[in-house]
């Protein structure tokens, strides 16, 4: 026995019940679900729907959808990792090397000069503009993308959310650099290892702010064949 077109419907309300927002695991979950159901109804083929439903989703154990949900962000986390670095790595290439070059000199000098510190906490600073601003639009952007469609990628959500985060933690630790000692900038290697430091972090922000969200509509319909439908 076939699962109708309103049971299918059903198992979508149901996991919507069990706190699955995002559309592509509630059809990974109901396709499951579905599968489940028709194998009940080989040996229990008077079992009601909403019976062999109950009994489906009691495979999932105590925790219901919650393990399986953990699972998928952790994959499409990995997944978005992923995308940094590819993206991360083309700087490292011509011609983008160029300007990665470029950056670091500036940092590099700035840094090897008399007003190190306060160029550092400003460049810093400004990052923190760039963050916070950027973090403004993108959400403003991800709710007029949630209001042209009524269903919530996972992906889509950690593209336009995830990097927000990112402006929370440079927050946290930008006052750490007013306790830096001004003779710390005469060491070389020092003001090495921050240049470094700074220029890959300058990328990383600019790469989670301005590229991949940019990128946002190719990088879906790559993981969902579903999402351009």
């Amino acid at each position: 026995m076939k699962l109708t077109q309103p049971q299918i419907q059903n198992l979508y309300a149901f996991t919507r019940q069990h706190y699955v927002e995002h559309y592509d695991l509630q059809t990974e979950l109901v396709d499951h679900l579905a599968n489940d159901i028709e194998s009940v109804w080989q040996t229990q083929t008077n079992l009601s729907f909403e019976d062999a439903r109950d009994q489906a989703f009691k495979k999932f154990g105590v925790f219901g959808f919650m393990d399986v949900l953990e699972r998928r962000q952790k994959n499409m986390n990995k997944r978005y990792i992923k995308y940094l670095w590819a993206e991360l790595k083309q700087w490292f290439t011509f011609p983008k090397l160029i300007t990665t070059i470029a950056v670091f000199l500036i940092i590099y000098m700035s840094l090897s000069s008399v007003l190190a510190k306060s160029l550092l906490i400003g460049f810093y600073a400004l990052i923190c503009v760039f963050v916070i601003y950027k973090s403004v639009l993108l959400k403003r952007q991800f709710k007029q993308r949630k209001a042209m469609s009524n269903k919530k990628w996972m992906l889509e959500e950690i593209i336009f959310k995830q990097a927000g985060g990112s402006a929370i933690i440079l927050l946290s630790q930008l006052p750490q650099f007013y306790n830096f000692s001004d003779n710390i900038f005469s060491n070389p290697y020092i003001v090495l290892g921050l240049s470094i430091f700074s220029t890959l972090f300058f990328l990383w922000m600019y790469i989670s702010f301005e590229i991949i969200p940019n990128k946002a509509e190719k990088l879906l319909n790559e993981t969902y064949p579903e999402f351009c439908l």
